[in-house]
């Protein structure tokens, strides 16, 4: 389904009428940086196959079916002059902590630009109006149109890098405090922290390729300034995700261990409590068996000889488990 369409002539935006039409015209008389982009969202096969038909825009067949599968691995490949982009849409829910994943995929090629939004997360609401108002970048071209998609999903990404962190620090702090934290939570977390690793890191190799190769798809030195800037906030935020999972990590080494000495401590506490109530119950289990000749049992103070026995005993273990940390 078709959900916004646009041409653009001279960083200008007109108005789009029959496609094929339109990008027959700017193939013929249009100039190098004047482009068609489409916007589709959930297309079937047929529908892609019959765009790429009617347009003539010549996708390659493995990235019509890379499209209408998706579940892609966020990725930039290169068909000659034309670059297939999958990206991860990332969203942050402030609720849970999680981190919710959609995916894009952008086609650009000579004079055309198409998108194409699987699920709900996408970060296009704005990204043409304010491409729109800068007529001046959006006259290097389709590329352009790329570089603004791109710049805004990585700024998502640094977005969701500042609430990842305060949920790391306040994870952190609560582990070195004097409670305990579920080792769940902070599961949860690691797993959140690999959710973004598998949206960044797959893009950080060709995102360099793409500025620095020499046959780059990019067709003017500006524009490689301008993806090598989105490529410096890439490696920003991969390096900070990184260390996440690493302290991560730590965390919960830390966290299990601080379990075990509180298990420990609670079992030495526990035998201590053990040790103390076996005695009064040997004894008094001893002199339970009642027999005529035991000593003491028909003397007038036994009972309270026994009595006092087991209280100095029990005493006498009690201030040694305490003097040695145990209670």
């Amino acid at each position: 389904m078709i959900i916004d369409k646009a041409l653009y002539r001279s960083g200008r935006r007109d108005a789009c009428g029959d496609l094929s039409d339109e990008l027959e015209a700017i193939r013929q008389t249009g100039s190098e940086t004047d482009f068609i982009w489409i916007g589709l969202k959930d297309p079937t096969m047929d529908e892609l196959e019959e765009v790429n038909e009617e347009l003539g825009l010549g996708l390659h067949p493995l990235a019509i079916e890379d499209a209408v599968k998706g579940r892609q691995r966020a990725k930039i490949e290169s068909y000659g002059r034309a670059v297939f982009v999958v990206l991860k849409t990332l969203s942050y829910i402030e609720a849970t902590s999680d981190v919710e994943t959609g995916e894009l995929m952008v086609h650009v090629g000579e004079h055309f630009v198409l998108t194409i939004r699987r699920g709900e997360l996408s970060p296009l609401a704005g990204v043409r109006r304010e491409l729109e108002a800068d007529r001046e970048k959006l006259a290097l071209g389709p590329m352009s149109a790329l570089h603004a998609i791109m710049d805004r999903v990585v700024d998502q990404y640094r977005e969701i890098d500042v609430e990842l962190a305060r949920d790391i620090d306040e994870i952190e702090e609560a582990v070195f405090s004097e409670g305990l934290v579920s080792s769940d939570a902070i599961y949860r977390l690691k797993r959140e922290v690999l959710e973004f690793r598998r949206a960044i890191t797959p893009l950080i190799a060709p995102l360099r390729m793409l500025h620095t190769s020499p046959r780059t798809a990019l067709p003017h030195d500006e524009l490689r300034l301008l993806f090598r800037d989105v490529d410096d906030h890439l490696h920003f935020v991969a390096d900070r995700v990184e260390s996440y999972d690493r302290l991560l990590s730590d965390v919960l080494s830390a966290n299990l261990a601080k379990i075990s000495v509180q298990q420990n401590a609670d079992m030495r506490r526990i035998s201590a409590w053990v040790a103390i109530a076996a005695v009064p119950t040997m004894i008094a289990g001893i002199y339970g068996m009642n027999f005529d000749n035991m000593p003491e049992l028909h003397w007038h103070y036994g009972y309270f000889l026994v009595l006092g026995l087991m209280a100095t005993v029990c005493v006498g273990l009690y201030a040694t488990f305490k003097k040695v940390s145990w209670l």
